[in-house]
């Protein structure tokens, strides 16, 4: 997954398209600009009093203490409600930035979930994580300091920058002209800082995945005594990390020096301007006084930008790769005018269905999975799908599953084409017991319970009994609260399974599809599940994707896949005495339980 394309987006765009997607920062954002803009006043007040102290309460004949107190007074009230203000500004743009973080979140969470299978292989968890957490959290830095940075100093530039023009319009021009290159400047350094922060944060991502994989395999790992080299590939990619941002760190070190050097330059170059054109230029002692006070309230944002404009780049690049990721079409999409299917048992209808795994960037060339498969499945039969490896059963699971959509032909759900159903009714109807089941860090009950929220413990309770099950879940130390682990990790691989098809019956779909259900139990779990296995399929339509035939030898019918085609189709009575591939795959399965009984 990459995003070269918004990678090309200008700075401006990319924060234009943030904002889009998090509308509630820009709600009420006219009163938060005019409480900056207050507030900006409230220091603009001092340098404007300093002036008119000088030259209106200084005479010859003494010092005029009212005028200087009244002046004292306005200036402290303006200087109160301008710090209110200010404030206030401050907490609108907060609530609101927390706000657009959490909808972007949110939006993002929501949006991986609809992507396609074929996404989530191309990018490793470990990197999407680091898209909903670093990422975003990169954001809620810069909101914290160099949003309020950009709000609060691009208001104070703004009025600064009038009030120094209504001042002495040339004593302005001088000042902008002297400090005008820094932009030149910053704009220069910002297209290496902005690619160089782009780099370190991929490079981030790609080290979170590394860690994500070598702690998540440790077992596979030690099994192996293969940590040495999985830690040698994740130091790598650290050091390549490290690299990134200390050039990154680098760039950016060059910024604010460079805002010191303007800002002494245009001072001087506004003192000396003043004091050459002296009173007989109309410029007045407290007037230049007063302008030099403006002149360092208009650089003192300059000089943080240059602090800020780092942290918003880093900002800009994660929120690059978060539209990365809301850019890539969902997969498969949504029916524009859904079908509802029909009640009860439902029917499966391949026809003439073609399959390639194409990536992106790839030519059309590829060479297909699944070549013209024809198959109808009444309503309530029992299917076993059979091949070899890479012959194209899991895929065709998948595409019965609608993970994905044939490349050609056509599948129909009780008659509907798969691709007018809803995803919600899909969900509901169609269920997939996956060849590794995912469990989260929580009790059995918690794991079945959400496969139909508002299940109560008696509900879940009658699931396992309706699979006879109970004398297995007698044997967890607490029964239906039982933790099972971060996935799983409590339970046999076998017992992880049997979990699975009670939340497949608490679902209590019309079809069922099962990725190799069986595939790594022991014997006494293998028993337990073809019986749990009966219960579960009786008055459904069930697809067993097998590599165990014991699975193939109880279905009602069996679907034989080489290469991509269906070669063969019906039971195992008929099958086995033809002399087909199925004879060949049941012959060498005979003989491999043989050998190892």
């Amino acid at each position: 997954m990459d995003t070269e394309l918004a990678g090309r987006l200008g700075s401006a765009r990319i924060l234009s398209r943030g904002v889009q997607q998090a509308p509630t920062l820009r709600q009420g954002f006219g009163l938060t600009l005019v409480l900056a803009i207050i507030g900006a006043a409230g220091r603009v007040v001092i340098p404007i009093t300093v002036q008119q102290a000088i030259d209106h309460g200084f005479t010859k004949a003494g010092v005029r203490v009212g005028f200087v107190a009244t002046l004292g007074a306005i200036a402290s009230g303006a200087i109160i409600t301008g710090t209110i203000a200010q404030r206030a500004a401050v907490l609108r743009l907060g609530r609101r930035s927390e706000g657009a973080l959490y909808e972007l979140r949110v939006r993002v969470i929501s949006h991986i979930h609809l992507l396609s299978i074929a996404d989530h292989s191309e990018e490793r968890r470990g990197a999407l994580v680091s898209r909903v957490t670093a990422d975003v959290e990169t954001l809620a830095e810069f909101f914290s300091w160099g949003g309020l940075a950009w709000l609060l100093d691009g208001a104070l530039m703004l009025l600064v920058a009038a009030v120094m023009l209504s001042y002495d319009w040339l004593l302005a021009i001088i000042a902008f002209a002297v400090a005008m290159p820094l932009a030149w400047v910053l704009r220069a350094v910002q297209g290496h800082l902005g690619a160089a922060y782009d780099k370190a944060r991929t490079c981030n991502a790609e080290l979170l995945g590394s860690v994500t994989e070598v702690v998540t395999g440790a077992e596979t790992l030690r099994a192996y005594h293969a940590g040495a080299v999985m830690a040698q590939r994740s130091k790598e990619v650290a050091k390549e990390r490290g690299d990134a941002f200390v050039r990154a760190g680098t760039i950016g070190a060059f910024l604010f020096p460079s805002g010191e050097v303007f800002g002494a330059l245009t001072v001087a170059a506004v003192v000396g301007v003043g004091v050459a054109r002296g009173t007989a230029g109309g410029l007045t002692a407290g007037a230049l006084v007063g302008f030099v006070f403006l002149t360092y309230r208009f650089l003192e944002p300059i000089a943080e930008f240059t602090e800020v404009l780092d942290q918003t780049q880093t900002a800009v690049a994660g929120l690059r790769r978060l539209l990365g990721i809301l850019d890539l079409p969902v997969g498969p999409p949504p029916p524009a005018n859904p079908r509802a299917l029909p009640e009860g048992p439902l029917s499966i209808q391949i026809s003439e269905v073609t399959f390639s795994y194409r990536t992106r960037g790839e030519t059309d060339d590829d060479e297909p999975v699944l070549i013209g498969v024809d198959a109808i499945i009444p309503a309530g039969q029992q299917v076993a799908l059979v091949g070899s490896t890479g012959s194209g059963k899991t895929t065709l699971g998948r595409l019965l599953a609608r993970f994905a959509d044939p490349g050609g032909g056509q599948i129909r759900l009780g008659g509907v084409p798969l691709t007018h159903v809803s995803n919600d009714e899909l969900r509901q109807r169609l269920v997939v017991v996956a060849q590794e089941p995912f469990l989260f860090d929580d009790t059995i009950a918690a794991n079945l319970g959400f496969a139909r929220p508002g299940s109560s413990l008696a509900d879940l309770q009658a699931a396992v009994s309706a699979l006879d099950l109970d004398e297995w879940l007698a044997t967890m130390p607490d029964g239906l609260q039982t933790g099972v682990g971060e996935r799983g990790s409590h339970l046999s691989a076998g017992e992880r399974q049997l979990v699975a098809l009670i939340r497949a019956s608490v679902a209590d779909p019309d079809v069922l599809i099962l990725d190799e259900a069986t595939s790594s139990v022991d014997a006494l779990t293998e028993v337990r599940m073809a019986h749990a296995l009966e219960r579960l399929a009786e008055g459904r339509t069930t697809i067993a994707i097998a590599h165990r035939l014991s699975t193939a030898m109880r279905a009602d019918r069996i679907l034989v896949l080489e290469h991509g085609r269906l070669i063969e189709d019906g039971p195992h009575d008929k099958l086995v005495p033809a002399g087909g591939r199925y004879a060949e795959l049941f012959a060498a399965w005979v003989s491999s339980t043989s050998t190892e009984t």
